[in-house]
Protein backbone atom coordinates (compact mmCIF):
# COMPACT_ATOMS: atom_id res chain seq x y z
CA UNK A 1 0.00 0.00 0.00
CA UNK A 2 2.72 2.32 0.27
CA UNK A 3 3.64 2.85 -3.04
CA UNK A 4 2.00 5.39 -5.71
CA UNK A 5 -0.30 4.56 -8.00
CA UNK A 6 -0.10 4.53 -11.80
CA UNK A 7 -3.47 6.25 -12.87
CA UNK A 8 -4.94 5.07 -16.23
CA UNK A 9 -8.46 5.15 -15.80
CA UNK A 10 -9.84 3.82 -19.03
CA UNK A 11 -7.27 0.99 -19.49
CA UNK A 12 -6.50 0.09 -15.90
CA UNK A 13 -3.75 -1.99 -14.51
CA UNK A 14 -5.39 -5.39 -14.87
CA UNK A 15 -5.64 -5.33 -18.73
CA UNK A 16 -2.00 -3.83 -19.34
CA UNK A 17 -0.95 -6.72 -17.21
CA UNK A 18 -2.71 -9.20 -19.16
CA UNK A 19 -1.77 -7.70 -22.71
CA UNK A 20 2.10 -7.61 -22.13
CA UNK A 21 1.96 -10.77 -20.02
CA UNK A 22 -0.39 -13.20 -22.60
CA UNK A 23 1.94 -12.05 -25.35
CA UNK A 24 5.18 -12.79 -23.80
CA UNK A 25 3.81 -16.16 -22.53
CA UNK A 26 3.04 -16.84 -25.79
CA UNK A 27 6.62 -16.33 -27.04
CA UNK A 28 8.32 -17.52 -24.02
CA UNK A 29 7.01 -20.86 -23.77
CA UNK A 30 7.70 -21.09 -27.54
CA UNK A 31 11.24 -20.43 -26.29
CA UNK A 32 10.77 -23.31 -24.32
CA UNK A 33 9.32 -26.06 -26.77
CA UNK A 34 11.21 -24.80 -29.97
CA UNK A 35 14.42 -25.86 -28.51
CA UNK A 36 13.10 -29.25 -28.55
CA UNK A 37 11.04 -28.94 -31.83
CA UNK A 38 14.99 -27.82 -33.22
CA UNK A 39 16.99 -30.65 -31.97
CA UNK A 40 14.58 -33.74 -32.56
CA UNK A 41 13.81 -31.87 -36.24
CA UNK A 42 17.69 -31.77 -36.84
CA UNK A 43 17.88 -35.66 -35.67
CA UNK A 44 15.24 -36.62 -37.92
CA UNK A 45 16.60 -34.92 -41.16
CA UNK A 46 20.32 -36.47 -39.83
CA UNK A 47 18.96 -39.84 -39.45
CA UNK A 48 16.91 -39.74 -42.63
CA UNK A 49 19.82 -38.21 -44.00
CA UNK A 50 17.82 -35.66 -45.99
CA UNK A 51 19.59 -32.32 -46.27
CA UNK A 52 16.07 -30.59 -46.69
CA UNK A 53 14.96 -30.98 -43.53
CA UNK A 54 18.14 -29.44 -42.23
CA UNK A 55 18.01 -26.50 -44.17
CA UNK A 56 14.29 -25.98 -42.62
CA UNK A 57 16.05 -26.21 -39.45
CA UNK A 58 18.49 -23.76 -40.31
CA UNK A 59 15.75 -21.35 -41.56
CA UNK A 60 13.38 -22.36 -38.67
CA UNK A 61 16.14 -21.23 -35.97
CA UNK A 62 16.90 -18.15 -37.62
CA UNK A 63 13.03 -17.30 -36.95
CA UNK A 64 13.15 -18.65 -33.78
CA UNK A 65 16.34 -16.42 -32.48
CA UNK A 66 14.80 -13.50 -33.74
CA UNK A 67 11.17 -13.97 -31.91
CA UNK A 68 12.51 -15.31 -28.94
CA UNK A 69 15.67 -13.47 -28.16
CA UNK A 70 14.63 -10.22 -29.60
CA UNK A 71 10.95 -9.84 -29.59
CA UNK A 72 10.48 -12.27 -26.24
CA UNK A 73 13.85 -10.60 -24.46
CA UNK A 74 11.82 -6.98 -25.63
CA UNK A 75 8.32 -8.30 -23.95
CA UNK A 76 10.27 -10.01 -20.63
CA UNK A 77 11.54 -6.41 -19.75
CA UNK A 78 7.86 -4.86 -20.39
CA UNK A 79 6.31 -7.49 -18.12
CA UNK A 80 9.46 -6.63 -15.44
CA UNK A 81 8.67 -2.49 -15.94
CA UNK A 82 4.40 -3.12 -16.41
CA UNK A 83 4.25 -4.76 -13.34
CA UNK A 84 6.91 -2.69 -11.05
CA UNK A 85 4.40 0.33 -11.65
CA UNK A 86 0.74 -1.67 -11.35
CA UNK A 87 1.74 -4.18 -8.56
CA UNK A 88 5.23 -2.59 -6.92
CA UNK A 89 4.11 -4.40 -3.34
CA UNK A 90 3.68 -7.61 -5.02
CA UNK A 91 7.01 -7.37 -7.03
CA UNK A 92 8.88 -6.69 -4.01
CA UNK A 93 7.59 -9.52 -2.24
CA UNK A 94 8.30 -11.93 -4.96
CA UNK A 95 11.74 -10.64 -5.37
CA UNK A 96 12.66 -10.64 -1.62
CA UNK A 97 11.32 -14.60 -1.04
CA UNK A 98 13.14 -15.75 -3.89
CA UNK A 99 15.82 -14.04 -4.20
CA UNK A 100 18.29 -17.10 -4.69
CA UNK A 101 15.35 -18.85 -7.85
CA UNK A 102 15.51 -15.33 -9.25
CA UNK A 103 19.08 -15.31 -9.60
CA UNK A 104 19.08 -18.92 -10.71
CA UNK A 105 16.73 -18.75 -13.70
CA UNK A 106 19.02 -15.44 -15.09
CA UNK A 107 21.94 -17.66 -15.57
CA UNK A 108 20.00 -20.39 -17.18
CA UNK A 109 18.98 -17.66 -19.17
CA UNK A 110 22.36 -16.44 -19.70
CA UNK A 111 23.16 -20.05 -20.93
CA UNK A 112 20.44 -19.95 -23.24
CA UNK A 113 21.66 -16.77 -25.33
CA UNK A 114 25.08 -17.89 -25.50
CA UNK A 115 24.09 -21.51 -26.71
CA UNK A 116 21.40 -20.53 -29.17
CA UNK A 117 23.87 -18.09 -30.68
CA UNK A 118 26.18 -21.13 -31.36
CA UNK A 119 23.54 -22.88 -32.05
CA UNK A 120 22.59 -21.00 -35.15
CA UNK A 121 25.91 -19.78 -36.15
CA UNK A 122 27.62 -22.77 -36.27
CA UNK A 123 25.14 -24.53 -39.27
CA UNK A 124 27.53 -26.51 -41.21
CA UNK A 125 30.65 -25.92 -39.80
CA UNK A 126 29.87 -28.68 -36.65
CA UNK A 127 29.93 -31.91 -36.68
CA UNK A 128 26.62 -33.26 -36.04
CA UNK A 129 27.30 -34.71 -32.65
CA UNK A 130 28.50 -31.48 -31.34
CA UNK A 131 26.13 -29.26 -33.43
CA UNK A 132 23.18 -31.70 -31.47
CA UNK A 133 24.62 -31.13 -28.08
CA UNK A 134 24.36 -27.41 -28.16
CA UNK A 135 21.16 -27.90 -28.84
CA UNK A 136 19.90 -29.72 -25.95
CA UNK A 137 22.18 -27.34 -23.83
CA UNK A 138 20.11 -24.75 -24.94
CA UNK A 139 16.71 -26.28 -24.28
CA UNK A 140 17.92 -28.20 -21.16
CA UNK A 141 18.82 -24.29 -19.85
CA UNK A 142 15.35 -22.86 -21.10
CA UNK A 143 13.25 -25.97 -19.51
CA UNK A 144 15.12 -24.91 -16.46
CA UNK A 145 14.22 -21.17 -16.62
CA UNK A 146 10.55 -22.81 -17.17
CA UNK A 147 11.00 -24.81 -14.01
CA UNK A 148 12.13 -22.18 -11.89
CA UNK A 149 9.79 -19.36 -12.79
CA UNK A 150 6.98 -21.95 -12.75
CA UNK A 151 7.63 -22.59 -9.16
CA UNK A 152 7.72 -18.53 -8.38
CA UNK A 153 3.80 -17.98 -10.64
CA UNK A 154 2.07 -20.21 -8.70
CA UNK A 155 3.20 -19.70 -5.36
CA UNK A 156 1.11 -16.51 -5.69
CA UNK A 157 -1.86 -18.81 -6.03
CA UNK A 158 -0.80 -21.42 -3.65
CA UNK A 159 1.82 -20.53 -1.44
CA UNK A 160 0.93 -24.20 0.95
CA UNK A 161 2.64 -24.48 3.75
CA UNK A 162 4.84 -21.33 3.21
CA UNK A 163 2.09 -19.62 5.16
CA UNK A 164 3.37 -20.90 8.59
CA UNK A 165 7.19 -21.43 8.03
CA UNK A 166 8.12 -19.01 5.07
CA UNK A 167 10.35 -21.70 3.87
CA UNK A 168 11.89 -20.97 0.23
CA UNK A 169 11.41 -24.59 -0.69
CA UNK A 170 7.93 -24.80 0.88
CA UNK A 171 6.87 -22.02 -1.32
CA UNK A 172 8.68 -22.87 -4.24
CA UNK A 173 7.60 -26.40 -4.31
CA UNK A 174 4.03 -25.58 -3.61
CA UNK A 175 0.33 -27.46 -3.97
CA UNK A 176 0.29 -26.27 -7.94
CA UNK A 177 3.78 -26.47 -9.09
CA UNK A 178 3.69 -30.23 -10.79
CA UNK A 179 0.55 -29.83 -12.34
CA UNK A 180 1.41 -26.45 -13.53
CA UNK A 181 4.97 -27.74 -14.49
CA UNK A 182 3.65 -30.75 -17.24
CA UNK A 183 1.00 -28.12 -18.05
CA UNK A 184 3.31 -25.22 -19.19
CA UNK A 185 5.16 -27.99 -20.83
CA UNK A 186 2.99 -29.63 -22.81
CA UNK A 187 1.88 -26.41 -23.81
CA UNK A 188 4.90 -25.46 -24.65
CA UNK A 189 5.73 -28.43 -27.22
CA UNK A 190 2.19 -27.41 -28.66
CA UNK A 191 3.51 -23.88 -29.44
CA UNK A 192 6.39 -25.36 -31.18
CA UNK A 193 4.63 -27.22 -33.34
CA UNK A 194 2.38 -24.17 -34.37
CA UNK A 195 5.00 -21.90 -35.11
CA UNK A 196 6.58 -24.77 -37.06
CA UNK A 197 3.62 -24.18 -39.52
CA UNK A 198 4.57 -20.90 -39.98
CA UNK A 199 8.32 -21.41 -41.48
CA UNK A 200 6.82 -24.75 -43.55
CA UNK A 201 4.30 -22.47 -45.00
CA UNK A 202 6.98 -20.04 -46.62
CA UNK A 203 9.00 -23.14 -48.13
CA UNK A 204 8.55 -23.80 -52.14
CA UNK A 205 5.54 -26.47 -52.75
CA UNK A 206 6.68 -29.76 -52.69
CA UNK A 207 7.35 -33.28 -50.46
CA UNK A 208 9.43 -30.99 -47.76
CA UNK A 209 6.82 -28.99 -47.37
CA UNK A 210 4.07 -31.21 -46.87
CA UNK A 211 6.84 -33.48 -44.67
CA UNK A 212 7.31 -30.53 -42.38
CA UNK A 213 3.69 -29.67 -42.03
CA UNK A 214 2.74 -32.64 -41.07
CA UNK A 215 5.29 -33.56 -38.79
CA UNK A 216 4.82 -30.01 -37.06
CA UNK A 217 1.09 -31.26 -36.86
CA UNK A 218 1.48 -34.30 -35.31
CA UNK A 219 4.07 -32.75 -32.69
CA UNK A 220 1.45 -29.98 -31.86
CA UNK A 221 -1.51 -32.44 -31.69
CA UNK A 222 0.17 -35.19 -29.09
CA UNK A 223 1.38 -32.19 -27.28
CA UNK A 224 -1.90 -30.49 -26.91
CA UNK A 225 -3.93 -33.90 -26.04
CA UNK A 226 -1.44 -34.01 -23.30
CA UNK A 227 -2.36 -31.15 -22.15
CA UNK A 228 -5.91 -31.48 -21.47
CA UNK A 229 -5.38 -33.77 -18.58
CA UNK A 230 -2.50 -32.13 -16.82
CA UNK A 231 -4.60 -28.93 -17.13
CA UNK A 232 -7.45 -30.83 -15.30
CA UNK A 233 -4.95 -32.18 -12.51
CA UNK A 234 -4.07 -28.18 -12.00
CA UNK A 235 -7.55 -27.49 -11.56
CA UNK A 236 -8.39 -30.51 -9.17
CA UNK A 237 -5.56 -29.09 -6.47
CA UNK A 238 -6.58 -25.38 -6.51
CA UNK A 239 -7.38 -24.05 -3.25
CA UNK A 240 -11.45 -24.63 -2.63
CA UNK A 241 -12.44 -21.07 -3.15
CA UNK A 242 -10.47 -20.48 -6.14
CA UNK A 243 -11.28 -23.97 -7.29
CA UNK A 244 -15.15 -22.64 -6.65
CA UNK A 245 -14.32 -19.80 -8.87
CA UNK A 246 -12.95 -21.72 -11.94
CA UNK A 247 -16.30 -23.81 -11.30
CA UNK A 248 -18.64 -20.87 -12.39
CA UNK A 249 -18.68 -18.49 -9.16
CA UNK A 250 -16.40 -15.70 -11.24
CA UNK A 251 -18.42 -15.07 -14.52
CA UNK A 252 -15.12 -13.60 -15.24
CA UNK A 253 -13.70 -17.14 -15.43
CA UNK A 254 -16.31 -18.53 -17.25
CA UNK A 255 -15.94 -16.31 -20.00
CA UNK A 256 -12.43 -17.22 -20.19
CA UNK A 257 -13.60 -20.94 -19.42
CA UNK A 258 -15.68 -20.83 -22.92
CA UNK A 259 -12.89 -18.79 -24.92
CA UNK A 260 -10.45 -21.94 -23.51
CA UNK A 261 -13.19 -24.59 -24.80
CA UNK A 262 -13.41 -22.76 -28.47
CA UNK A 263 -10.02 -22.51 -28.95
CA UNK A 264 -9.50 -25.53 -28.19
CA UNK A 265 -11.94 -27.50 -30.72
CA UNK A 266 -10.98 -24.76 -33.77
CA UNK A 267 -7.20 -25.89 -32.76
CA UNK A 268 -7.69 -29.52 -32.73
CA UNK A 269 -9.70 -29.25 -36.06
CA UNK A 270 -7.64 -27.03 -38.06
CA UNK A 271 -4.19 -29.54 -37.09
CA UNK A 272 -5.91 -32.25 -38.20
CA UNK A 273 -7.04 -30.27 -41.29
CA UNK A 274 -3.35 -29.93 -41.79
CA UNK A 275 -1.77 -32.75 -40.86
CA UNK A 276 -4.78 -35.07 -43.51
CA UNK A 277 -5.05 -32.64 -46.33
CA UNK A 278 -2.01 -30.83 -48.52
CA UNK A 279 -3.72 -27.27 -49.13
CA UNK A 280 -2.13 -24.73 -51.38
CA UNK A 281 0.20 -22.14 -49.65
CA UNK A 282 -2.22 -19.05 -49.81
CA UNK A 283 -4.76 -21.74 -47.79
CA UNK A 284 -2.51 -23.34 -45.51
CA UNK A 285 -1.00 -19.60 -44.32
CA UNK A 286 -4.95 -18.58 -43.95
CA UNK A 287 -5.32 -22.31 -41.75
CA UNK A 288 -1.85 -21.03 -40.00
CA UNK A 289 -3.10 -18.30 -38.64
CA UNK A 290 -6.43 -19.21 -37.31
CA UNK A 291 -4.21 -22.03 -35.85
CA UNK A 292 -2.10 -19.09 -33.96
CA UNK A 293 -5.06 -17.10 -32.93
CA UNK A 294 -6.45 -20.37 -31.57
CA UNK A 295 -3.56 -21.47 -29.88
CA UNK A 296 -3.17 -17.73 -28.09
CA UNK A 297 -6.80 -17.97 -27.23
CA UNK A 298 -6.43 -21.44 -25.47
CA UNK A 299 -2.96 -20.12 -23.62
CA UNK A 300 -4.59 -16.78 -22.85
CA UNK A 301 -7.76 -18.46 -21.26
CA UNK A 302 -5.05 -20.18 -18.67
CA UNK A 303 -3.46 -17.27 -17.37
CA UNK A 304 -6.64 -15.39 -16.98
CA UNK A 305 -8.07 -17.57 -15.17
CA UNK A 306 -4.71 -18.57 -13.40
CA UNK A 307 -4.84 -14.63 -12.59
CA UNK A 308 -8.44 -14.88 -11.84
CA UNK A 309 -8.39 -17.73 -9.72
CA UNK A 310 -6.42 -15.81 -6.71
CA UNK A 311 -8.92 -13.01 -6.20
CA UNK A 312 -8.94 -11.38 -4.10
CA UNK A 313 -5.37 -11.79 -3.75
CA UNK A 314 -2.14 -10.97 -5.62
CA UNK A 315 -0.31 -13.65 -3.59
CA UNK A 316 -3.14 -16.01 -2.05
CA UNK A 317 -3.37 -15.30 1.77
CA UNK A 318 -1.12 -12.78 1.86
CA UNK A 319 -1.76 -10.01 -0.08
CA UNK A 320 -5.00 -8.47 -1.66
CA UNK A 321 -5.02 -7.24 -4.72
CA UNK A 322 -4.59 -3.60 -3.89
CA UNK A 323 -1.24 -4.73 -1.89
CA UNK A 324 -2.51 -4.46 1.29
CA UNK A 325 -1.21 -7.19 3.26
CA UNK A 326 -3.80 -9.56 5.13
CA UNK A 327 -1.90 -9.17 8.07
CA UNK A 328 -2.08 -5.39 8.32
CA UNK A 329 -6.09 -4.97 7.68
CA UNK A 330 -6.87 -4.97 11.96
CA UNK A 331 -4.09 -2.70 12.25
CA UNK A 332 -4.78 0.06 9.79
CA UNK A 333 -8.76 -0.55 10.27
CA UNK A 334 -7.64 1.10 13.34
CA UNK A 335 -5.32 3.45 12.74
CA UNK A 336 -6.93 4.73 9.29
CA UNK A 337 -5.64 3.78 5.71
CA UNK A 338 -4.86 7.74 4.92
CA UNK A 339 -2.89 7.65 7.94
CA UNK A 340 -0.72 4.91 6.98
CA UNK A 341 -0.71 5.54 3.72
CA UNK A 342 2.70 7.56 2.22
CA UNK A 343 1.40 8.31 -1.10
CA UNK A 344 -1.81 10.75 -0.06
CA UNK A 345 -2.23 14.10 -0.05
CA UNK A 346 -5.20 13.93 2.64
CA UNK A 347 -4.25 12.36 6.25
CA UNK A 348 -7.85 12.09 7.52
CA UNK A 349 -11.42 13.13 6.28
CA UNK A 350 -12.98 16.27 6.80
CA UNK A 351 -16.33 18.03 5.43
CA UNK A 352 -14.48 20.06 2.92
CA UNK A 353 -11.71 17.25 1.36
CA UNK A 354 -14.25 14.79 1.57
CA UNK A 355 -14.58 13.52 -2.19
CA UNK A 356 -10.77 14.23 -2.63
CA UNK A 357 -10.11 11.90 0.51
CA UNK A 358 -12.54 9.39 -1.34
CA UNK A 359 -10.79 9.64 -4.74
CA UNK A 360 -7.71 8.94 -3.01
CA UNK A 361 -9.29 5.75 -1.33
CA UNK A 362 -10.76 4.62 -4.27
CA UNK A 363 -7.31 4.88 -5.96
CA UNK A 364 -5.14 3.11 -3.85
CA UNK A 365 -7.99 0.53 -2.93
CA UNK A 366 -9.99 -0.22 -5.73
CA UNK A 367 -8.17 1.32 -8.98
CA UNK A 368 -6.17 -2.37 -9.08
CA UNK A 369 -9.41 -4.30 -10.61
CA UNK A 370 -11.61 -1.40 -11.25
CA UNK A 371 -11.71 1.29 -13.94
CA UNK A 372 -13.59 4.50 -14.41
CA UNK A 373 -15.56 4.78 -17.63
CA UNK A 374 -13.10 1.78 -18.88
CA UNK A 375 -13.87 -1.30 -20.50
CA UNK A 376 -13.26 -3.79 -17.60
CA UNK A 377 -15.04 -4.09 -14.34
CA UNK A 378 -16.03 -0.24 -14.63
CA UNK A 379 -16.85 1.12 -11.59
CA UNK A 380 -19.54 3.35 -12.87
CA UNK A 381 -21.63 0.98 -14.73
CA UNK A 382 -21.27 -1.55 -11.70
CA UNK A 383 -22.13 0.99 -9.21
CA UNK A 384 -25.17 3.42 -10.92
CA UNK A 385 -28.24 1.91 -9.61
CA UNK A 386 -26.70 3.12 -6.06
CA UNK A 387 -27.43 5.63 -3.57
CA UNK A 388 -25.14 7.52 -1.06
CA UNK A 389 -26.66 5.11 1.69
CA UNK A 390 -26.83 2.23 -0.55
CA UNK A 391 -22.94 2.51 -0.98
CA UNK A 392 -21.92 3.09 2.58
CA UNK A 393 -23.69 -0.33 3.23
CA UNK A 394 -22.29 -2.36 0.49
CA UNK A 395 -19.01 -1.09 0.91
CA UNK A 396 -19.42 -2.21 4.89
CA UNK A 397 -19.98 -5.99 4.10
CA UNK A 398 -17.85 -6.07 0.62
CA UNK A 399 -15.72 -9.05 1.72
CA UNK A 400 -18.92 -10.81 2.70
CA UNK A 401 -21.46 -10.48 -0.31
CA UNK A 402 -18.56 -10.90 -3.37
CA UNK A 403 -15.88 -12.61 -1.83
CA UNK A 404 -13.85 -12.12 -4.58
CA UNK A 405 -13.46 -8.95 -3.58
CA UNK A 406 -11.24 -6.94 -0.73
CA UNK A 407 -12.56 -5.74 2.19
CA UNK A 408 -12.43 -1.99 2.72
CA UNK A 409 -9.73 -1.50 4.84
CA UNK A 410 -10.06 1.86 6.89
CA UNK A 411 -12.51 3.57 9.44
CA UNK A 412 -16.03 4.56 9.33
CA UNK A 413 -15.13 8.32 7.91
CA UNK A 414 -13.16 7.03 5.00
CA UNK A 415 -15.95 4.49 3.98
CA UNK A 416 -17.90 7.48 4.18
CA UNK A 417 -15.61 9.18 1.63
CA UNK A 418 -15.46 6.03 -0.52
CA UNK A 419 -19.19 5.94 -0.99
CA UNK A 420 -19.10 9.99 -1.55
CA UNK A 421 -16.68 10.02 -4.24
CA UNK A 422 -18.62 6.93 -5.85
CA UNK A 423 -22.16 8.26 -5.31
CA UNK A 424 -21.47 12.02 -6.22
CA UNK A 425 -18.07 12.47 -7.45
CA UNK A 426 -18.88 9.89 -10.30
CA UNK A 427 -22.36 10.01 -10.84
CA UNK A 428 -23.13 13.05 -9.15
CA UNK A 429 -25.72 12.33 -6.84
CA UNK A 430 -26.96 14.04 -3.34
CA UNK A 431 -25.08 12.84 -0.35
CA UNK A 432 -28.04 12.37 1.92
CA UNK A 433 -28.68 9.66 3.93
CA UNK A 434 -31.89 7.35 2.87
CA UNK A 435 -35.27 8.03 3.99
CA UNK A 436 -36.97 5.53 3.14
CA UNK A 437 -40.90 5.17 3.72
CA UNK A 438 -42.31 1.69 4.85
CA UNK A 439 -44.02 1.19 1.82
CA UNK A 440 -40.36 1.40 0.02
CA UNK A 441 -38.64 -1.06 2.28
CA UNK A 442 -38.27 -3.94 -0.72
CA UNK A 443 -36.77 -1.90 -2.44
CA UNK A 444 -34.59 -0.62 -0.36
CA UNK A 445 -33.33 -4.20 0.23
CA UNK A 446 -33.07 -4.38 -3.21
CA UNK A 447 -30.74 -1.24 -3.83
CA UNK A 448 -28.49 -2.47 -0.88
CA UNK A 449 -28.36 -6.04 -1.75
CA UNK A 450 -28.86 -7.23 -5.27
CA UNK A 451 -28.28 -3.69 -7.29
CA UNK A 452 -24.55 -3.63 -7.48
CA UNK A 453 -25.38 -6.44 -9.94
CA UNK A 454 -28.23 -6.75 -11.13
CA UNK A 455 -30.18 -3.85 -12.19
CA UNK A 456 -34.02 -3.80 -11.91
CA UNK A 457 -34.95 -3.29 -15.40
CA UNK A 458 -32.69 -6.45 -16.15
CA UNK A 459 -34.13 -8.62 -13.87
CA UNK A 460 -38.11 -8.29 -14.84
CA UNK A 461 -37.87 -9.86 -17.88
CA UNK A 462 -37.04 -12.60 -16.25
CA UNK A 463 -38.88 -12.96 -13.68
CA UNK A 464 -42.21 -12.20 -15.73
CA UNK A 465 -45.15 -14.24 -14.58
CA UNK A 466 -43.59 -15.46 -11.77
CA UNK A 467 -45.50 -15.35 -9.17
CA UNK A 468 -44.34 -14.08 -5.08
CA UNK A 469 -44.37 -17.20 -4.06
CA UNK A 470 -41.90 -18.39 -6.47
CA UNK A 471 -39.51 -15.24 -6.10
CA UNK A 472 -39.73 -15.47 -1.99
CA UNK A 473 -38.23 -19.27 -2.48
CA UNK A 474 -35.66 -18.28 -5.00
CA UNK A 475 -34.32 -15.85 -2.40
CA UNK A 476 -33.73 -19.03 -0.22
CA UNK A 477 -31.30 -20.91 -3.22
CA UNK A 478 -29.75 -18.23 -4.81
CA UNK A 479 -26.49 -20.36 -5.15
CA UNK A 480 -28.53 -22.89 -6.66
CA UNK A 481 -29.79 -20.89 -9.32
CA UNK A 482 -26.77 -19.43 -10.20
CA UNK A 483 -23.25 -20.40 -8.60
CA UNK A 484 -22.05 -16.41 -8.86
CA UNK A 485 -24.92 -15.28 -6.30
CA UNK A 486 -24.09 -15.74 -3.08
CA UNK A 487 -26.58 -16.20 -0.15
CA UNK A 488 -29.01 -13.95 0.57
CA UNK A 489 -28.97 -14.16 5.02
CA UNK A 490 -31.58 -11.56 5.82
CA UNK A 491 -34.63 -12.29 8.26
CA UNK A 492 -37.45 -13.55 6.68
CA UNK A 493 -39.52 -10.30 6.79
CA UNK A 494 -36.65 -9.00 4.75
CA UNK A 495 -36.74 -11.55 2.05
CA UNK A 496 -40.84 -11.41 2.34
CA UNK A 497 -40.75 -7.12 1.47
CA UNK A 498 -37.71 -7.55 -0.96
CA UNK A 499 -39.95 -10.29 -3.00
CA UNK A 500 -42.84 -8.67 -2.39
CA UNK A 501 -40.63 -5.28 -4.35
CA UNK A 502 -39.43 -7.98 -7.12
CA UNK A 503 -42.93 -9.26 -7.70
CA UNK A 504 -44.39 -5.63 -8.03
CA UNK A 505 -41.94 -4.84 -10.96
CA UNK A 506 -44.30 -7.09 -13.17
CA UNK A 507 -47.03 -6.84 -11.57
CA UNK A 508 -47.81 -3.30 -10.79
CA UNK A 509 -51.78 -2.08 -9.93
CA UNK A 510 -52.85 -5.38 -10.62
CA UNK A 511 -54.97 -6.96 -8.57
CA UNK A 512 -54.54 -9.62 -5.95
CA UNK A 513 -54.39 -13.25 -7.30
CA UNK A 514 -57.04 -15.14 -6.01
CA UNK A 515 -55.66 -17.47 -2.84
CA UNK A 516 -54.69 -20.95 -4.39
CA UNK A 517 -55.48 -24.33 -3.05
CA UNK A 518 -52.36 -25.57 -0.68
CA UNK A 519 -51.19 -28.09 -3.54
CA UNK A 520 -50.42 -25.33 -5.35
CA UNK A 521 -48.48 -23.13 -2.84
CA UNK A 522 -46.84 -26.19 -1.87
CA UNK A 523 -45.33 -26.61 -5.61
CA UNK A 524 -44.35 -23.27 -6.02
CA UNK A 525 -42.80 -22.56 -2.86
CA UNK A 526 -40.89 -25.87 -2.97
CA UNK A 527 -40.48 -27.68 -6.22
CA UNK A 528 -41.41 -24.53 -9.19
CA UNK A 529 -37.46 -22.96 -8.44
CA UNK A 530 -36.08 -25.86 -10.07
CA UNK A 531 -38.80 -27.34 -11.96
CA UNK A 532 -41.67 -26.03 -14.01
CA UNK A 533 -44.26 -28.33 -14.25
CA UNK A 534 -44.23 -28.44 -18.17
CA UNK A 535 -41.00 -30.30 -17.52
CA UNK A 536 -41.80 -32.20 -14.81
CA UNK A 537 -44.91 -33.25 -16.31
CA UNK A 538 -44.06 -35.69 -19.12
CA UNK A 539 -42.09 -37.03 -16.63
CA UNK A 540 -45.13 -38.11 -14.15
CA UNK A 541 -48.08 -38.59 -16.70
CA UNK A 542 -49.72 -41.48 -16.08
CA UNK A 543 -48.52 -41.77 -12.51
CA UNK A 544 -51.00 -42.55 -9.66
CA UNK A 545 -51.27 -40.21 -6.87
CA UNK A 546 -49.78 -43.53 -4.46
CA UNK A 547 -46.82 -43.62 -6.72
CA UNK A 548 -46.08 -39.88 -6.64
CA UNK A 549 -46.92 -39.79 -2.53
CA UNK A 550 -44.30 -42.78 -2.51
CA UNK A 551 -41.47 -40.66 -4.92
CA UNK A 552 -41.65 -37.54 -2.03
CA UNK A 553 -40.95 -39.58 0.51
CA UNK A 554 -37.59 -40.45 -0.96
CA UNK A 555 -36.41 -37.79 -3.63
CA UNK A 556 -32.87 -37.63 -3.05
CA UNK A 557 -32.48 -41.38 -3.74
CA UNK A 558 -34.47 -40.95 -7.09
CA UNK A 559 -32.11 -38.11 -7.73
CA UNK A 560 -28.98 -37.02 -5.70
CA UNK A 561 -29.45 -33.48 -6.84
CA UNK A 562 -32.73 -33.15 -4.84
CA UNK A 563 -32.93 -32.78 -1.60
CA UNK A 564 -35.15 -34.60 0.90
CA UNK A 565 -39.14 -32.59 1.52
CA UNK A 566 -38.91 -32.07 4.77
CA UNK A 567 -42.95 -31.24 4.97
CA UNK A 568 -45.52 -32.83 6.89
CA UNK A 569 -47.33 -36.24 5.41
CA UNK A 570 -50.40 -33.88 5.27
CA UNK A 571 -48.49 -31.42 3.16
CA UNK A 572 -47.19 -34.10 0.48
CA UNK A 573 -50.69 -35.56 0.23
CA UNK A 574 -52.10 -32.25 -0.77
CA UNK A 575 -49.09 -31.47 -2.93
CA UNK A 576 -49.23 -34.95 -4.11
CA UNK A 577 -53.01 -34.42 -4.89
CA UNK A 578 -51.88 -31.62 -6.85
CA UNK A 579 -49.48 -32.72 -8.84
CA UNK A 580 -51.81 -35.71 -9.81
CA UNK A 581 -54.30 -33.38 -10.93
CA UNK A 582 -52.24 -31.43 -13.20
CA UNK A 583 -50.12 -34.41 -14.68
CA UNK A 584 -53.91 -36.52 -15.19
CA UNK A 585 -52.73 -39.14 -13.74
CA UNK A 586 -54.99 -41.46 -11.68
CA UNK A 587 -56.46 -40.52 -8.64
Amino acid sequence: MNYPVWYVPTFGGGVLIALVAIIHVFVSHFAVGGGLYLVMTEWKGIREQDQSIIVFVQKHTKFFLLLTMVFGGLTGVAIWFIISLIHPAATSLLIHTFVFGWAAEWVFFLVEIVALFIYFYTFGRMDDHTHQTIGWIYFGAAWMSLFLINGIIDFMLTPGTWLANHNFWDGFFNPTFWPSLFFRSFMSFMLAGCYGFITATFLEAGQTRHKMIRYSGIWALISLALSVPAGWWYISVLPEKARGLVGGVSPTIARAATVAAVSLAVLTGVVILLILLNPKKARTRVLTVIVMVAAMGYMGAFEWTREAARRPYVINDVMYSNGILKEEVEQITQKGFLKTAKWVQNIEVTKDNQLEAGRELFLHQCFACHTVGGFNNDIIGRTKNMSYGAMQKYLATIHEKRYFMPPLVGNVAELKALAAYIAAGLHKKPLTEDAVAVGDRGKNLFDNNCAPCHAAGVLKPKMAGWSKEKIRTSLDILPALNPAMPDYSAPTADKNAMSGYLHSLNNIGSAAAPPKEQGAALFEDNCAPCHGFDVLKPKVSGWSKAKIRAALDKLSALNPGMPDYTGAAAEKDSLADYMVKQAGGAK
